[in-house]
């Protein structure tokens, strides 16, 4: 039987991503919207499947996603679709806070229009500055500060307050920096692909102490498309994410080895705010469903530069 998808935000690297995984399966047709205000239509999945369709809808203006929605009839619905990227979220706080009417948009329509699940991008920003680590699910506390933080804090509760009001379905997913080729120039890792490629200068804000984690695409997307096709995390929330914690100066020093680049580590000033200074979840739950060997840090970079960041993008 057919399964209609609905991925919004679905122009950008997670959301294309997921779309050219999930058309790989012809019981699958997967409807793509985006505003195109981050993401690119060069990222869309190929013209050789005809299992998917694409319409630049911004999710934030209900009449626009109502229409799809509504004669769409959708079983399932993957809501990306969110302002990102560390200085853009800072720069337009109040874009950020924009972005809260596209999830009631989207859970509105889904109850409305039957939809069995909703599966919700949130953030390992929800977390904030760390008061224990690893960041587990269910007791970490929720440190959010930044509005891109908050927002994905307040997306979370809408989830669990339509299940409770509606019996809405979801999954939760929290994000810690999944990279591939797909990843815009926005990003740390793209960012300093980008640099040591050209023999340019690797910029680094601060002192590059600070830690994160690095989860190859490939990774991200088998443990998305088990907890879909396997009913998975019903009602939860999971870490999609790497357990490796890694400084950014190390990150530098590794991909300028990888490359082969002459580039130079340059540090900046520190960002003021949003530069939180660990990062690396617990990732019991996904280590459980995935059921291998996950992705190295550097297989995934040579990955990356094997197959092209894409530029500009």
């Amino acid at each position: 039987m057919l399964r209609k998808i609905l991925i919004t935000g679905g122009a950008g690297n997670l959301g294309s991503s997921l779309a050219i995984r999930l058309i790989q399966d012809p019981n699958n047709f997967v409807y793509i919207v985006d505003d195109l205000s981050t993401g690119n239509v060069m990222k869309l999945p190929s013209s050789t499947y005809d299992n998917w369709a694409f319409k630049k809808v911004d999710v934030n203006c209900f009449e626009e996603i109502q229409a799809v929605m509504e004669s769409g009839q959708f079983d399932f619905v993957f809501h990306y679709a969110a302002v990102v990227g560390v200085a853009r979220t800072l720069e337009h706080p109040v874009k950020v806070l924009d972005d809260i009417d596209g999830i009631k948009n989207i859970l509105d329509l889904s109850v409305k229009t039957g939809v069995k699940r909703i599966f919700y991008s949130s953030s390992s920003e929800v977390y904030g500055e760390p008061v224990e680590l690893p960041l587990h699910e269910e007791t970490s506390p929720l440190n959010s500060k930044l509005p891109y933080a908050i927002v994905k804090n307040v997306g979370e509760a809408y989830c669990r307050s339509y299940f409770l009001e509606y019996s809405l379905s979801y999954t939760i997913f929290r994000f810690f920096n999944t990279y591939g080729p797909r990843q815009s120039l926005d990003f740390v890792m793209t960012k300093f692909i980008e640099q040591a490629q050209k023999g340019a200068d690797i910029t680094i804000h601060g002192s590059g102490l600070q830690t994160r984690t690095f989860c190859y695409i490939d990774d991200n997307l088998d443990t998305i498309e088990a907890i879909l096709n396997d009913g998975h995390c019903v009602n939860d929330t999971i870490n999609i994410g790497s357990a490796d914690e890694i400084t950014i100066l190390e990150l530098a020093r590794r991909i300028i080895k990888l490359t082969g680049s002459a580039s130079k580590i340059v540090h900046l000033p520190a960002l003021e705010l949003g530069d939180m200074t660990r990062r690396k979840p617990d990732i019991t739950k996904m280590l459980a469903i995935l059921d291998k060997e996950m992705i190295g840090l550097d297989e995934g970079i040579l990955k990356t530069i094997e197959m092209g960041v894409e530029q500009n993008i």
